[in-house]
């Protein structure tokens, strides 16, 4: 017989099958014995509950309201656009007025968004630094400060923490290009139907991009 093999009824420090992750085990008994328990919510791929599984908003801060959303949109909006406006004014203002045929004020068409070269060029302005708004305040600690003032949250879907750089960025860019280069009015009114239709989370489209979800944060600093 040889001698390499182990004489105390032990298997060899090289057995492959000791090679396991080192994780506590649940006491003998427990209910956990089968499969470990889950994180604070972890709904998987791109946020899909499972049908007939465990509720996939267990664990997760309430949803942040849809009108609540909007309105802390609302102030960002502002927030940013009034400072913007005020510094086109010595180059004719973002906004052109021209006069039809009929000698009628037309306030430059947004809704079509016809750009002159004038518009186009503040336009282009307006969504380097929307974009750079929110990737900034929303990779600082999930906050942009309308949501800030109404107790809201961006957080990553799969397990609440602040989105990272990437993240951020691209919700930025999903909820704001074509916002203001392409249909802003279509744009708007199909996120909102989102907010309020989305299951289970809520998603707007910049959510679905992004992989993230608003919550209330109560007044708790979350970051």
């Amino acid at each position: 017989m040889s001698n390499d093999q182990p004489t105390s009824g032990q298997p060899p420090e090289d057995d492959p099958f000791l090679k396991k992750p080192h994780e506590p085990q649940p006491p003998s008994g427990s209910p956990y014995d089968s499969a470990p328990p889950p994180p604070p919510y972890d709904p998987g791929p791109y946020g899909g509950g499972q049908f007939g599984g465990a509720d996939p908003l267990a664990g997760m801060p309430p949803l942040a309201e849809p009108g609540k959303r909007i309105l802390a949109r609302l102030i960002d909006f502002l927030i940013i656009s009034i400072p913007l406006y005020l510094i086109s004014l010595p180059w004719g203002g973002a906004v052109e007025v021209s006069n039809d045929n009929n000698g009628n004020d037309n306030v430059g068409d947004i809704f079509a968004q016809t750009y002159s070269g004038h518009q186009l060029i503040w336009s282009l302005i307006g969504l380097v630094i929307y974009v750079g708004y929110d990737t900034y305040f929303t990779h600082k600690d999930g906050r942009t400060p309308g949501k800030r003032l109404l107790k809201l949250r961006v957080a990553m879907l799969n397990d609440g923490s602040v989105p990272d750089t990437g993240s951020s960025f691209l919700r930025a860019v999903v909820l704001w290009l074509p916002a203001l280069l392409c249909c802003p009015c279509l744009w708007w009114l199909i996120n909102i139907v989102l907010m309020f239709t989305d299951k289970p989370y809520r998603q707007a489209l910049q959510d679905k991009a992004g992989k993230t979800v608003v919550v209330t944060t109560n007044g708790r600093n979350t970051a």
